[in-house]
């Protein structure tokens, strides 16, 4: 589990896409100053299990799939990501539950700047479009933030419109995070909260319930 408050900056160092043998080698001193083989770094919002460390990097296993379901595949070696440990047990959650697992991409679509913050919208499939309420939590490329709108283009809220999302981000995000380099048109892992997966999961089943009653 993780928090989604980004503890460094990190940067990729070596990328394989083969699906023989896949890996990813992070640069990240704060995140392997304590780690062991077999720990989880959330990279970009993806949980990773380190598979080696070396000096101020680790390499982790990434399935192929992974690579191409997650933004992931569009990054370089060079590219900076936003790396977190593991939380442990007994840790303040400063942002909320974060499993690292990506329920789906987003498109940035707008991008807003002002003096000291930044507002962005993004893209969002209807399927989980319903999974993202104002005010709720949203975790992007790993980052926890506070959803500030949510809506749709068009006349209404159908399934024909572009969902979209927004999010805005203060001085601290902009700097120690990669989303303040965002643009329009990049491409960014999506996590919704577990909390409204749990309830859309269960409220799934509330016809059947009702038959069986």
């Amino acid at each position: 589990m993780f928090t989604g408050i980004i503890e460094e900056l990190g940067q990729i160092t070596g990328i394989v896409r083969h699906d023989s043998d896949p890996r990813l080698t992070v640069r990240g001193p704060l995140s392997v100053s304590d780690a062991r083989v077999g720990d989880s770094i959330c990279v970009d919002g993806v949980c990773l299990t380190v598979a080696k460390l070396h000096g101020d990097s680790f390499t982790a296993d990434v399935m192929g799939e992974t690579l191409r379901a997650s933004a992931l595949g569009d990054r370089s070696e060079g590219d900076a990501v936003n790396l977190e440990r593991a939380m442990r047990v007994g840790d303040r959650l400063g942002g909320h539950i974060v499993q690292g697992h990506v329920d789906t991409t987003s498109e940035v679509l707008e991008v807003e700047r002002f003096d000291a913050w930044r507002r962005i919208r993004f893209a969002v499939d209807p399927a989980h479009a319903r999974l993202l309420v104002d005010k709720g939590s949203v975790a992007v490329d790993g980052v926890s933030l506070t959803v500030s709108a949510v809506g749709a283009d068009g006349p209404g809220a159908t399934a024909g419109d572009r969902n979209w999302f927004e999010v805005s981000l203060i001085p601290e995000t902009l700097s120690g995070t990669t989303l303040g380099a965002l643009a329009v048109g990049n491409r960014v892992n999506v996590e919704t909260d577990i909390l409204a997966r749990r309830v859309a999961r269960l409220a799934s089943f509330s016809g059947d319930a009702a038959a069986v009653g």
